[in-house]
C-alpha cells in the first residue's frame, strides 16, 4: 500500500521527466517517447520508471541514449525538484510493453 507521500513524489517525478523526455524527442526526429508509469521505493531512494517509446523498432537505440545520460537526466530532474525534494532518487528505467501488447493484438485482429 503506497502513502500519499508516494504518489505525489511518482506524479512529480512523472510530470518532470515527461518535461525533460520532450527535449529528447525534439532532437531525435520522429521519436515519441513518454513515462507511462513511475512506481518508487517506500523509503523515496528508487524510482522505476516505465517508458513508452513509438516507433518501436527505434526501442533499443532510444533505451541506449537514455541510459548513457542517466547522470544528466538525473542532475535536471534534481534542478526541477529542489524544492520538493530533498534527495533525488535513483532512476531505473524500464521498457513499458504495454505499447507493444497493443500493436500486437491489433495485427492479430486485422490478420484474422
Amino acid at each position: 500500500m503506497q502513502t500519499t507521500r508516494q504518489q505525489k513524489i511518482e506524479r512529480l517525478i512523472q510530470k518532470d521527466l515527461g518535461d525533460i523526455f520532450l527535449g529528447y524527442t525534439r532532437t531525435m526526429h520522429g521519436v515519441l517517447i513518454s513515462v507511462s508509469e513511475v512506481r518508487i521505493s517506500p523509503d523515496l531512494s528508487i524510482a522505476h520508471i516505465y517508458l513508452s517509446i513509438y516507433p518501436s523498432n527505434r526501442q533499443e537505440e532510444v533505451m541506449q541514449l537514455i541510459e548513457h545520460d542517466h547522470g544528466k537526466i538525473r542532475g535536471e530532474m534534481g534542478t526541477l525538484e529542489r524544492h520538493q525534494l530533498r534527495i533525488i532518487p535513483e532512476l531505473n528505467f524500464h521498457l513499458d510493453p504495454t505499447l507493444d501488447k497493443m500493436e500486437r493484438i491489433d495485427q492479430l485482429l486485422h490478420n484474422s
